[in-house]
């Protein structure tokens, strides 16, 4: 029995003829003649019988057909669910984002894309780096905004923007307007520093930075979050390295510096899988993502010229 017999029976069932029957699904008389014998030597019952020109479904052909007609409409329903169209899939959507991305950056993007598809569930996990690169790996999660450089294996990678890493300075008065000042290796010995854990992507750029400019920081705390960071440097418990987006808002007490000649940076890119049949709605939402964030202007100065996302 397959499905197709199914659907050949439930034609002969509704049309009461076999010839009406090969009309309507393209077929010869003959070819659905021959599938409705399989399908009864498959279940080992009768299932039509002859009464002038009629042709009368069995007791046992009419119970048949009730669980045919269930298990077609379910088949359908699979099928509409798993229909690789963006404007029909409406399979929860699983993307993963950083804490301090979600916060300053993806506030307005997120409202447009729930307007764009509508019908999606989108379920949101925030976590760092390491652990969404590991959950697109093993399809946990259909989209990942990650910073970079971070091995992302056999996933597809689409840059967004460049983000500056500032070293913070805590500050006695309240800092107004922005502005990034020039500090030597030197000021910054001895410096007690508050800086991501050790087992976080963003701590192994902060540390290959120290490591490049042969500075040897004195780590006196580790925090995930960026903002627990940010208060304690303003409280004056030390100095921190964070990205420049999240330095634009609150009190301010502190004071933001890079090194001269000296540059950290990270990159914002979405990762994804590459499967061999991808989710159509996967690269549209990545793609409406990109337009969305990618060049995006720096709350402090004009960002670079954007990358054109993958055809």
């Amino acid at each position: 029995m397959d499905l197709r017999q199914l659907e050949l029976f439930l034609a002969v069932i509704d049309q009461s003829s076999v010839t009406k029957a090969a009309v309507r699904m393209g077929l010869s008389t003959s070819a659905v003649s021959l599938q409705l014998r399989n399908l009864a030597a498959g279940m080992r019952t009768e299932l039509f019988v002859k009464s002038g020109k009629r042709l009368l479904p069995t007791p046992a052909a009419l119970r048949l057909a009730e669980h045919a007609r269930s298990l077609l409409q379910h088949v359908d329903q699979i099928e509409r669910e798993f229909e690789n169209d963006p404007a029909k899939d409406s399979r929860p959507f699983f993307l993963a984002c950083g804490a301090t991305t979600l916060i300053y950056r993806l506030g307005r993007p997120l409202r447009l894309l729930r307007k764009q598809f509508p019908q999606i569930t989108m379920r949101i996990t925030v976590m760092p780096t390491e652990e969404m690169v590991a959950g697109v790996l093993d399809r946990r999660f259909d989209l990942a905004l990650v910073s970079l450089p971070f091995p992302t294996g056999d996933l597809g990678v689409m840059p967004l923007f460049d983000e500056e890493m500032l070293i913070l300075r805590p500050s006695a008065k309240r800092m107004r307007g922005w502005h990034v000042g020039a500090i030597q290796p030197s000021e910054l010995a001895g410096a007690s520093f508050l800086l991501y854990p050790k087992r976080s992507n963003m701590r192994a750029m902060i540390d290959q930075f120290f490591l490049d400019t042969g500075i040897q920081p004195k780590v006196t705390m580790e925090a995930d979050d960026t903002e627990v960071i940010k208060g304690l440097v303003e409280s004056g418990f030390g100095y921190s390295i964070l990205p420049e987006f999240a330095l634009h808002s609150g009190s301010r007490f502190f004071q933001a510096f890079r090194l001269p000649g000296r540059r950290l940076g990270r990159v914002q890119a979405l990762v994804y899988a590459r499967p061999e049949n991808p989710r159509a709605l996967t690269m549209s939402i990545a793609k409406f993502l990109h337009g969305a964030l990618a060049g995006a202007r720096s709350p402090g100065r004009a960002s670079g010229a954007s990358k054109s996302p993958p055809k």
